[in-house]
């Protein structure tokens, strides 16, 4: 007897078909033995044909939203939680008979992995990258009593550049959070442009990429007795954060 597909999920972003996430909620679709449920990448080049989907695909439960579009889809949801609200990023967007409501449960993810390893000499950090997700870690930092400083390719207003970070900042900053995707499967022996030397036993390097498991920034990292710590963790937490959101 064919199955009607009556819950359906996925994962909106670009150049996804690397994603943890699909694989991830199938599994968990076959150990609740849930039938007609199914996660598909909404794989886009631009958003152009986000509106589509919204308008024509029936029976829509929840989504997940991945690079670079956690900042951009926000225009197209219908309302926001107040802490997705208040970081100007989504990850998880629930279908309501409202309407759509956007969540972040990168927070979560984030906040859940990092705590267990930061220490009391662990006083200030460094946000590599200015993206989505990045915002959702100055968010646990703030929430932590963490001052953070974002590094980006371009100095502007709320940010320095590579070339301004000092080695003194990388000795005072002792938790150094990588938010970009350079080191990210099959470039993996790109890592972002700082001083390692200056990184030692007393720093965390925690990287938001989990494949390869140990990228280029977290083996430069370790080579030189820093605690390190990629993605993975985070990703489960966030996910199971989703599904929770969308059966609430």
């Amino acid at each position: 007897m064919h199955t009607e597909r009556k819950n359906k999920y996925g994962l909106l972003g670009k150049d996804i078909s690397y994603s943890f996430s699909g694989n991830y909620f199938a599994k968990k679709f076959k150990q609740l033995n849930l039938e007609g449920y199914t996660y598909d990448n909404f794989d886009f080049q631009d958003l152009s044909n986000f509106k589509e989907v919204l308008t024509h695909t029936t029976d829509l439960k929840g989504m997940n939203v991945t690079i670079p579009y956690k900042e951009a889809v926000i225009p197209f949801l219908t309302k926001l939680d107040p802490t997705a609200a208040a970081i100007g990023a989504v990850n998880t967007i629930k279908f309501t008979e409202d309407g759509t409501v956007g969540y972040n449960t990168d927070v979560i993810g984030f906040k859940n992995a990092i705590e267990p390893l930061i220490s009391s000499h662990h006083k200030k950090a460094l946000i590599l990258g200015t993206g989505g997700a990045s915002r959702a870690v100055a968010h646990v930092f703030k929430s932590l009593g963490i001052p953070f400083l974002y590094v980006s390719r371009q100095s502007k207003e709320g940010q320095i550049s590579y070339e301004e970070l000092t080695k003194e900042m990388l000795q005072e900053h002792l938790i150094i959070v990588n938010c970009t995707p350079i080191g990210t499967f099959p470039e993996v022996d790109q890592k972002p442009n700082i001083d390692y030397n200056q990184i030692g036993a007393d720093h965390i390097a925690f990287d938001l990429i989990y494949n390869p498991e140990v990228t280029a920034f977290l083996n430069e990292a370790k080579k030189r007795g820093a605690k390190i710590k990629n993605g993975y963790e985070m990703l489960v937490s966030q996910a199971e954060a989703s599904w929770e959101i969308w059966h609430r």
